[in-house]
Parts: structure tokens; C-alpha cells; sequence
């Protein structure tokens, strides 16, 4: 998750109703961590509030979007400025929250699937779709539960700020990325694991500015670009980054900028 913000953004194909999908509406697996499935889902009614406790993941968002977006049209040769530009592709995005990156994606033309652990995230999620006419697949589950149901694959594999809250990152990521069809993507996002997210990421955002609640983040579980990449040493692969976002107080603004607190790493799997 960004520094100053709690952690875990339209094809006509028909799409079955959630309720006959056949998935369990409850999470289960081993990369759950509950202690912060019940941080997070205690706050879940309050993910679309731009000025309550996510209000700092509403300024990161557009960064993110932004990121995703351009990574995504120059992979599958799209051109943003059309209406709906990623028609045709399918998207997961992994440890979704309250919806803020599976909607936009939705809005840009992708096919959505979008799950977490909180099925109080899901059900804020899929109500706030729901009010804005956005079919998008909302699912309590796990990654996990996704690959056993022989879910996907997706052209396009999210997990945003999520892998430094997993119980086992390497088995998390690994089963992620085998969601990903030949010729995919998948962005993950996270902190690093430095100095600077230290006094940043952790004491600042925490027990200074108290921009997020303390407890939030363990830096120890903030993972260092190369452990990712060796995380993904062992699939089929092509390992990219670290891609950094950097937030400048001054205009109140993230952009792309240093990795040393938060990074993007890009996997494609060759078709």
C-alpha cells in the first residue's frame, strides 16, 4: 500500500449471474491473514468516501489507474483514446476492496472478476456497481479458490497493494500469476522494503500524519523488488521493474518517480 493510504480499479459477452457461478461466498485459503481481512472489513462501508479512511487511496488511485492503463494498451495494442479501448479482454483484479480499481477498469472496456477475502468489501463493492449499472463479477474468495474452480485465465491479472498482507507471499503470487493466459499481464503493487518506507510508509503515515490507522502496515512484510522476481523465478515468466510512484506533497499528486517506497512490478507470459 502507498505510504499515506490503507491497503488493500465492457465487452456485451453475456455473463452468468453471480448466484449460479457456483463459487462459495466465503474466502478460504492459506493466504489469508485474518487479522487483516477483519482490519479492512471493519472499514468497509466507508470505501467510497473520498474523505474518510481510504481518502489517501482516492489521490493514489488515478497514479495507479494511470499505470495500469498505459502498461495495458501497449501490451495488447490498444488505443486509450477510443470508447471502451480493452473491449474484449478479461481482467481480475485480486484483493479488489471496495471496487476503486475494478470499476474504472470495468468503465475502460474490460471484463471484470474481482475478488477478496472480506465479503463486507465485496458486498460495498458490488452495491456501489450495482448503483452505477457496472456488471462486474464480485466474488468472495480467495486466489486460491479461484484457481481450484478452474477460474479464468485472464488476459489481464491485478493484485494491488495486497501481496504484503498474505500470509505466504511466494505461494500467493505464484497462484495469481498462473490466472494469467498465454500472452497476459499482471501488475502487482506493493512497498518496498527500505529505509525510507520505514520512516515513511510505517511511522509517518501511522503515528505522525495518522493518514491510516496504526497497525496498518508491517514493514517487515514489505517485500524488495528482486524477492519478487525470484518469487516468480520458478513460472514461465518475463519479470519487469520496479516500476515507482512517488508522491509529491507540494501538489498534493502521485506520479511515476523512485521505487523506494512504492513500486509496480509487470509479468507477461509469453502467448
Amino acid at each position: 500500500m502507498p505510504w499515506l493510504m490503507v491497503a488493500s480499479n465492457h465487452t456485451e459477452t453475456a455473463r452468468k449471474p453471480q448466484s449460479e457461478t457456483g463459487f462459495p461466498e466465503q474466502a478460504a485459503g492459506p493466504s489469508i491473514d485474518p487479522a487483516d481481512v477483519a482490519r479492512f472489513s471493519a472499514q468497509a462501508a466507508e470505501w467510497w468516501d473520498p474523505k474518510g479512511p481510504f481518502a489517501p487511496l482516492h489521490r493514489f488511485n488515478p497514479a495507479r489507474l494511470k499505470f495500469v492503463r498505459d502498461r495495458a494498451a501497449d501490451h495488447f495494442s490498444r488505443d486509450v483514446r477510443g470508447r471502451a479501448p480493452f473491449s474484449g479482454l478479461s481482467l481480475i483484479d485480486i484483493g479488489c476492496g471496495g471496487g476503486l480499481i475494478a470499476e474504472p477498469m470495468r468503465r475502460m472496456g474490460f471484463d471484470v472478476t474481482a475478488i477478496d477475502a472480506s465479503s463486507e468489501n465485496i458486498g460495498t463493492a458490488r452495491a456501489h456497481a450495482d448503483q452505477l449499472g457496472l456488471d462486474i463479477a464480485y466474488r468472495a474468495a480467495t486466489v486460491e479458490q479461484m484457481e481450484q474452480a478452474g477460474a479464468g485465465p485472464f488476459d489481464v491479472v491485478l493484485t494491488m497493494e495486497v501481496i504484503e498482507h498474505v500470509a505466504d507471499p511466494e505461494a500467493f503470487i505464484r497462484t495469481c500469476s498462473r490466472l494469467m493466459k498465454p500472452g497476459g499481464l499482471m501488475i502487482v503493487a506493493t512497498l518496498n522494503r527500505t529505509l525510507k518506507s520505514l520512516a515513511l510508509g510505517k511511522f509517518a503515515a501511522e503515528y505522525v500524519l495518522r493518514w491510516v490507522p496504526a497497525g496498518t502496515h508491517d514493514w517487515r512484510q514489505f517485500l524488495k523488488p528482486d524477492e519478487i522476481r525470484q518469487m516468480l523465478s520458478a513460472e514461465p515468466l518475463a519479470v519487469e521493474g520496479p516500476f515507482g510512484l512517488e508522491y509529491d506533497p507540494l501538489n498534493d499528486r502521485w506520479s511515476q518517480g523512485d521505487a523506494d517506497i512504492n513500486y509496480m512490478m509487470v509479468a507477461t507470459r509469453a502467448p
